[in-house]
């Protein structure tokens, strides 16, 4: 993986762990502006959910991580199509592709 990729990863691991979890960051907005600066070094255009995430950030409540046993079950299905669909390999598409399920 080059280094814009990785970049790009790790700063969508981490909004996922510190905005999407059970508690926010205090420097949330800071973690999502990062990882939309480092898609954008990829070239990667900016879906009209992740435009919405970024215009909205104060509207999200404080512990997005709460979630129903029926959207826990929705989660592992779709975690389980992008693996069949990847099998096991990592490409720019696939963060995309995850980014569309939301």
């Amino acid at each position: 993986m080059e280094t814009n990729e990785r970049k790009a990863w790790e700063s969508f691991k981490l909004v996922f762990t510190s905005f999407l979890g059970n508690k926010k960051d205090r420097n949330y907005k800071y973690i999502v502006e990062e990882m939309i600066k480092n898609f954008k070094i990829l070239g990667c255009s900016m879906i009209l959910k992740v435009h919405f995430l970024d215009s909205h950030l104060g509207y999200f409540p404080e512990n997005l991580g709460a979630v129903s046993e029926e959207q826990g079950e929705r989660f592992h299905q779709d975690i389980k199509e992008m693996e069949r669909r990847y099998q096991g390999k990592w490409n720019v598409s696939m963060i995309s592709d995850y980014c569309l399920m939301l």
